[in-house]
């Protein structure tokens, strides 16, 4: 086997031809065959033998995804390849399958062009399917089709040779809708797969065989003959005129693009700065001879450099001592290593040229999202996350002495993982760790304990509610403590479509920069007035000065700011984020001496006043759901059906095929949680299936909304009575 120092010299070498290299993630539903897919084209690069592919599972090479033979984090490896006598480089990403962990795929998806979407044909078009070809055409990753376990048709399913050819053929026009549907209109036709295109290949990846019209071309060899082989479970035979590894790569060649041709149409889409300025043109045409512009889309930890910054460089060359500007923050900052990532190790090369992926050492408070550059550009679109965490658990150190060692561990795994929050609460001590499941978190945890040696003990899972307004509380009047400033505020819901547009990303938290937010709002159904007075966004909420000619408001609006972000962040009814809620300062009186208006009378004279006009509209709760896709057995269809009815489930489709049901339904978390799992298996002997995928918030019913604002209220030490307006306005 080629030791990898010199694959990766070769690598290192071809870089610098931009024609010859193609940014690729390998995407699918979980268990779908990706990984082993991957081992193939690691074999047929040098980096393990052909005899364990399809088994070793390379790229989960962490313990805990040996353990689950599940991959949790995306894993990049640069890969160099011989084609038709030309020399290419395939910059591979191997993405997560398991909706836990779906935030690795969307980060993925800013570094590649194009995308090898893996489907297992017997279990057909998945949740986690459409999710992540959805991301990845919004990215303007150009998609090609690898249909994996195709021998499962003929051996689980006894499907004849016409059957299994109808079968491929209905998945293939499947995806084609959803690219119809989700890619940008002027790539929606161009995009189509088809079989005869050689954008399409059928075959096994454990079994180490796929064919291809390129293959079929090439080795003289038939849809039958490679049924009929199938059937005999001739595998060797299979493995010498469908190779896996050649079928693969040649379709990522030839239907794939090479930053040269993808970066023309993708910069427009991730970049809003002028195309036609000096670093607009150089990403454009990937010039490596520009200034340095790359976009930071991972953060990994070496226990002996510290943190590695995982980016896609798209114009200029990344050389150590190169030094770049990170988004928001006025000084330089100096890279002190560049290496390209061979899987679980990551090797230290001279220079990394645009159109390529590189990791970094040196670059300080550095984020997943962030711009690194030289002449410190207007900051790329950030990185939208299309699920929120849902469910949260008190975290703490066994030993109060590891508390520091907690922290820190708590801090690199969520810069690891942006869809992990970390929070921590004041009045308890306590840590809380919030994910997209119960095995998000259990993963977490593993690392914890595993990785940095810290023995935790944590609670059982909780639910993530938020607070949310249903009317309208006018003129609200807020006093300094001091009695010397007064503010008057008016509390309402926003507009449905404001609301939209702040959970798809388009607007982000903190004071608007510029104007371009105005016309955004004012389309989504804000009035102009109210959107040219925006001063602050938080948590899905909006701050505006609705006041005319204040005296020294502007001197206070900073602090104003801070209470209103203090509220957004602990609502009133039971100290949970608010969401969704428009606060307008509609008038004030403010003191002119400066001595009287300080932090710690004005940022209660504007928490209190936003609490009681909330409790005095009426503060609703929201709880998240998951939408359950959930295949069963036709004989357990209507005991199931009485469970998730039981459960508060709404059901939302059934589909059946043959002997075999299929349930999607729209369940709430806090109902999942609670022992969901089991009451289903032992339902179904065991033989249900399901996968969840994150479904929004929405209210919670009334009849419970008392008993469960007593109860969160009771877990925080709060009084479980739940305050009145009155309260918050003496």
């Amino acid at each position: 086997m080629v030791r990898k120092e010199f694959v990766a010299e070769e690598v290192a070498r071809l870089m610098k031809d931009i024609a010859q290299i193609r940014n690729v993630a390998i995407i699918a539903h979980v268990h779908h065959g990706k990984t082993t897919l991957t081992d193939s084209l690691l074999a047929r690069a040098g980096i393990i033998s052909k005899n364990v592919a399809g088994e070793a599972l390379y790229t989960n090479y962490e313990a805990i995804e040996k353990d689950r033979r599940m991959t949790i984090k995306s894993a990049d490896i640069s890969l160099a390849f011989n084609y038709k006598g030309a020399d290419y480089i395939i910059n591979l990403i191997d993405t997560p399958g398991h909706v836990d962990f779906g935030g690795h795929v969307t980060r993925s998806m800013r570094a590649v062009d194009g995308v090898v979407l893996v489907v297992d044909p017997v279990e057909g078009i998945m949740p986690q399917t459409e999710t992540v070809l959805r991301q990845a055409l919004q990215e303007r990753a150009k998609p090609v089709l690898f249909v994996n376990k195709v021998d499962r048709l003929l051996n689980e399913l006894k499907l004849t040779q016409e059957q299994t050819f109808e079968r491929l053929l209905k998945l293939i026009n499947d995806i084609n809708k959803m690219i119809r549907s989700y890619a940008p209109e002027e790539f929606a036709e161009k995009w189509q797969l088809s079989v005869e295109s050689g954008a399409v290949c059928f075959g096994s990846a454990y079994k180490k065989w796929a064919i291809s019209a390129r293959i079929m071309e090439k080795y003289k060899v038939t849809f039958k003959q490679i049924f009929e082989l199938t059937a005999a479970n001739d595998e060797k035979k299979l493995q010498e005129v469908a190779p896996i590894d050649e079928a693969t790569l040649t379709m990522m060649i030839e239907h794939l693009p090479n930053p040269a041709q993808a970066q023309p149409y993708r910069i427009p889409r991730l970049w809003h700065g002028d195309l036609g300025s000096e670093d607009g043109k150089a990403m454009t045409t990937v010039d490596p001879n520009a200034k340095i512009n790359m976009v930071i889309f991972g953060v990994t930890y070496d226990q002996h450099s510290g943190e590695v910054a995982i980016g896609r460089v798209f114009s200029g060359t990344v050389r150590k001592g190169s030094e770049v500007y990170i988004s928001g923050d006025p000084d330089k900052q100096r890279i002190q290593q560049v290496s390209l990532f061979m899987g679980p190790e990551r090797v230290l090369v001279d220079s990394i040229s645009a159109g390529n992926i590189a990791g970094i050492v040196g670059l300080k408070n550095i984020s997943i999202g962030d711009t690194a550059s030289e002449n410190g550009i207007e900051p790329f679109e950030q990185i939208k996350h299309y699920s929120k965490p849902v469910v949260t658990k008190a975290i703490e150190a066994k030993d109060t002495r590891d508390l520091m060692k907690l922290i820190e561990a708590l801090r690199e795994l969520s810069k690891e993982d942006q869809t992990l929050q970390v929070e921590l609460n004041q009045e308890t001590g306590e840590h809380l760790i919030s994910g997209m499941g119960e095995l998000h978190l259990e993963v977490i945890e593993t690392k914890v304990r595993d990785e940095f040696h810290v023995p935790i003990t944590t609670s059982e899972p909780i639910v993530v509610y938020k607070e949310t307004i249903e009317k309208e509380a006018k003129d609200i009047e807020g006093k300094t403590p001091n009695r010397h400033s007064r503010f008057y505020i008016t509390v309402m819901p926003l507009e449905q479509g404001v609301l939209d547009l702040l959970d798809s990303g388009a607007l982000k938290d903190g004071k608007p920069k510029g104007k371009t937010h105005i016309d955004l709002l004012i389309k989504a159904g804000m009035q102009r007035d109210e959107a040219k007075g925006v001063v602050d966004i938080a948590n899905n909420s909006i701050l505006i000065d609705a006041t005319h000619g204040v005296q020294y408001l502007d001197e206070v609006m900073e602090l104003l700011i801070e209470g209103f972000e203090e509220a957004m962040k602990d609502g009133p009814l039971a100290r949970e984020k608010c969401t969704g809620i428009k606060v307008l300062i509609t008038d004030a009186t403010i003191h002119e001496d400066p001595v009287h208006r300080g932090p710690a009378q004005i940022i209660p004279a504007m928490r209190r006043p936003i609490y009681a006009g909330m409790l005095t509209a009426g503060v609703v709760l929201l709880e998240p759901k998951q939408k359950f896709t959930i295949n069963i057995p036709q004989e357990y269809l209507s005991d199931v059906i009485s469970f998730l009815n039981s459960k508060r489930g709404q059901i939302i489709d059934i589909q059946q095929e043959a002997e075999q049901a299929t349930l999607i339904a729209k369940m709430p978390v806090a109902e999942v949680i609670k022992g969901f799992s089991n009451d289903m298996r032992g339902l179904t002997q065991g033989r249900a299936i399901w996968y969840p995928e994150y479904a929004g918030y929405e209210r919670l019913p009334k009849e419970l909304q008392d008993k469960v604002v007593r109860e969160i209220r009771k877990r925080k030490g709060q009084d479980p009575e739940p305050p009145k307006p009155q309260q918050f306005m003496d």
